[in-house]
């Protein structure tokens, strides 16, 4: 017996006045994540993010290779509405917008780790983040 809805079931989402909450993941080197919570303090909103320090991205590119990179991820909940501004900020303090990776909240809870279609503008064409991995994932 399994306590997550089946794949058949119709997708389920969290919504409000600002959209559908999203876990924002927001993929940084280490040496750039004080310059990143610099610049996600001058959003509208608060947020109180989640900084995973021994992440990793694995990037899928058009021609099937992945590319495995060690990177800081910070993750927080947001609204759908949001995410417009979070790009335009980071793009403000000179970081990539296409950095910023968007899950349906309920999808981030399960915690499935699965590739997901990459940001607008980014170079490859699927990520999937690993929040707390074993270095040896990339060998």
């Amino acid at each position: 017996m399994s306590v997550r809805p089946s794949t058949n079931t119709a997708r389920v989402s969290l919504n409000g006045i600002e959209g559908s909450l999203i876990s924002v993941n927001i993929t940084v080197e280490a040496q750039d994540l004080e310059d990143l919570l610099e610049a996600l303090a001058h959003l509208e909103y608060p947020i109180n993010p989640q900084i995973y320090h021994q992440a990793l991205a694995i990037y899928r590119y058009g021609d099937g290779r992945e590319v495995c990179e060690p990177v800081t991820v910070v993750d927080f909940p947001a609204y759908m509405n949001w995410v417009g501004g979070v790009r335009q900020v980071l793009h403000l303090y000179g970081f990539d917008p296409a950095r910023v990776h968007v899950l349906e909240m309920l999808e981030e809870l399960h915690g499935d780790s699965e590739f997901q279609p990459a940001p607008e503008g980014a170079p490859y064409s699927a990520v999937r983040l690993i929040k707390q991995a074993a270095l040896s994932v990339c060998a």
